[in-house]
């Protein structure tokens, strides 16, 4: 017995199988559709799929001057100090305790 993946079709949401083809609830809107429209033109009634990007987002002018890192940090965190990193002297002292303690135990 195999078993079939199945994703949501973007258009409707009726499930289809993985690797098919595409969906066969939408195909058959679009025959029905082509049947009852007869058109001159040719590629009138293409539609691009709902994941097809469109080409014109594509240029987003971005630009094109080099990124500054101390003047983005310098606007990002101003003039404020540093937090220390690291662990309090208690909880190193807590650390040593309870080792002290568990070797303790272990051995007596």
């Amino acid at each position: 017995m195999s078993v079939v993946d199945f994703y949501l079709c973007p258009e409707c949401g009726a499930d289809v199988p993985v690797g098919s083809e595409g969906c066969g609830a939408c195909a058959l809107k679009k025959a029905a559709k082509h049947r009852g429209k007869k058109s001159g033109k040719k590629g009138a009634g293409k539609r691009k799929r709902s994941w097809e990007v469109d080409p014109s987002y594509d240029g987003l002018e971005l630009p094109e001057d080099e990124f500054d890192y101390d003047d983005f940090v310098e606007r990002e965190f101003g003039d404020q100090p540093h937090q220390k990193v690291g662990l309090a002297w208690y909880w190193w002292l807590t650390a040593v305790v309870l080792l002290v303690a568990m070797v303790w135990g272990f051995v007596f």
